[in-house]
């Protein structure tokens, strides 16, 4: 098989409503390479963003049950593709880039994928147009405490997240792992940060932690200065990234390239009281978006920059820096479920809906 496999799964990747948005370099292309096999391209190709069972697949594309079956899952395994319940369906389709296939490198992740990941977050044409569309891939949750509990919204209650699921992961951020393999990491952040739950029981795996474990987890990501930001919808969360403005892809759409739309801010925003502000700057260095900057003697919050996750807040040493809601018009309630985000990005990408190619 030649290139023409990767152009396929390029193509059919940026009919997806995530989007992979082609460059004049072609490096989106050398991505691929790295990570899928031609015959792994070829077969990936072939799916859309509709669940198909092995039978489904291995029907129209005449090949044989059983062995469209194990390569369906072992690819799903290893994260290339997505298995589960997609649409009241269940089967296999095809994963994004982001967020998707690209966070499941992390034992896989080269020293060339992350430069060549690189590029393509530096291309204009590339992540950069990725980020502009809306809804965002990403939002923000705020600080749990950060907010007074009579303006917590329903669905920004990250610590309720942990304590109604049953089982829990802690991964490595493949956003961090990736800077320290090209040697660029500003911060001392932790790597192992993010979680992945569930809300059955799931048999345990190297990467299994306890519930205790996990609200300890986000107890020392709040107390380091780490943002939360998760899917952006309401229903059907299961991972929560824990993001900094250096290292962070969707993140750094903010602090680097100046989109603001690249990840949905919390409907709050932060104020200092003068009155009550020592100048110590300790919020200045916490937030990693530069929303903050110290002024004479106060500390002084950028609204147009600010976006909502409370790290003020919880690391001010005065009480001096306050969460408050969003005027009513102001307010963003996310798409209901993943279904719903799908349909919302795709008309705002102006796409029409993949079916089976």
């Amino acid at each position: 098989m030649g290139s023409g496999v990767y152009e396929a799964l390029a193509q059919a990747l940026d009919r997806l409503p995530n989007g992979f948005p082609r460059t004049g370099s072609g490096v989106e292309i050398e991505i691929l390479k790295e990570i899928f096999t031609p015959e792994e391209a070829d077969l990936a190709a072939r799916l859309s963003e509709l669940a198909e069972t092995p039978q489904e697949v291995a029907a129209r594309l005449t090949l044989d049950p059983e062995e469209v079956g194990g390569r369906l899952r072992s690819m799903a395994e290893r994260g290339l593709i997505w298995a589960g319940r997609f649409g009241g369906r269940r089967g296999f389709r095809l994963a994004p880039f982001i967020v998707g296939f690209y966070e499941a490198q992390r034992e896989t992740m080269s020293h060339r994928l992350a430069h060549l990941v690189e590029e393509y977050a530096d291309s204009p044409e590339g992540m950069r147009t990725l980020m502009t569309v809306t809804p965002a891939l990403h939002r923000v949750m705020p600080a749990h405490g950060a907010v007074k509990s009579e303006w917590v919204l329903p669905y920004d209650d990250v610590k309720g997240l942990l304590l109604e699921a049953k089982s829990f992961r802690l991964i490595d951020c493949i956003c961090r792992h990736q800077q320290d393999l090209l040697g660029r990491r500003k911060c001392a952040f932790p790597v192992r940060a993010c979680m992945v739950f569930y809300f059955t029981e799931r048999p345990p795996g190297p990467d299994s932690v306890s519930r205790e474990e996990a609200l300890a987890t986000l107890d020392m990501t709040e107390k380091v200065g780490l943002v939360h930001t998760v899917s952006n919808v309401v229903k059907g969360l299961y991972y929560i990234c824990n993001c900094c403005g250096c290292c962070c892809a969707i993140l750094r759409g903010v602090t680097q390239h100046g989109i603001k739309q690249s990840v949905a801010c919390a409907n709050y925003f932060a104020t200092v009281d003068p009155g009550l502000c020592s100048g110590c700057a300790d919020c200045q260095g916490r937030c990693q978006v530069g929303a903050i900057a110290v002024a004479g003697d106060s500390a002084v919050v950028d609204r147009s920059k600010c976006i909502g996750c409370g790290l003020c807040v919880t690391g001010c040493p005065t009480g001096a820096a306050e969460l408050k809601l969003k005027p009513e018009d102001e307010i963003i309630t996310p798409p209901e479920d993943f279904a719903a985000w799908e349909i919302l990005r795709r008309a705002n990408r102006g796409r029409q809906k993949t079916g089976q190619v």
